[in-house]
This record gives C-alpha cells, structure tokens and sequence, in this order.
C-alpha cells in the first residue's frame, strides 16, 4: 500500500506532461504545447502552495476547489500574457488530473 509521501516521490512533472500531451487533440497542440502545459503545472503548484493544500509533514487529503483554481490560473495567465483560452487550460488541468488518477495521488469524489 502506498502511502501519501510515496505518492509524492511518484509524481514527476516530466511525466506529467508527456501524459497530457497525449491527451491534447492534434487540432489544439500548436497552442498546447509543453510550455504552455509546464506554465499551468506551475501556476496550479503556486494555487496549491497559497492555500496551504500542500504540506510535507501531512499525510490527510486535501479537498481542492477546481472553480477557484481554474480563476486562479485564468487570471495568472492573462497577466502573464499566456493566451491561452478557459477550454485550453481546462484541458490541461483535465489531463494532470487524469495523470494523478493514473499514478493513485487523486481519487474521484463520490
């Protein structure tokens, strides 16, 4: 069984956007790219960080409110000059979603 922090150990960002990149319609990979992946990765991982969602010494799960990070990553990507549209983010956040299920850090609420 594994535990919390070997989950941790498992998730590897590499991974995770090779994972999604193959998730992305041939229609839509000029616009998602693996910067434009690696860009919401990080903006989710600082949406995390600022509400305490991660935290090294705990091993409880974390309820995520995917509307309020989805306005977070919306309005970090317009300041940033990102262009990238709320279905293309949504995408992307879709896809590392479906990676951590598929490493067994995310489980689907009932």
């Amino acid at each position: 069984m594994k535990t919390q922090d070997d989950d941790l150990l498992v998730y590897d960002e590499d991974d995770a956007v090779k994972f999604i990149l193959k998730l992305v319609p041939d229609e839509q990979k000029d616009r998602i790219n693996e910067d434009a992946i690696n860009y919401v990765l990080d903006v989710v991982y600082d949406y995390y960080e600022e509400n305490g969602l991660i935290d090294d010494q705990s091993t409880e799960e974390a309820s995520i409110d995917e509307e309020e990070m989805m306005k977070y990553v919306l309005k970090a990507s317009k300041k940033d000059k990102m262009k990238l549209s709320e279905d293309e983010i949504q995408l992307i956040l879709d896809g590392e979603y479906e990676y951590g299920k598929s490493i067994g850090i995310y489980t689907e609420e009932d």
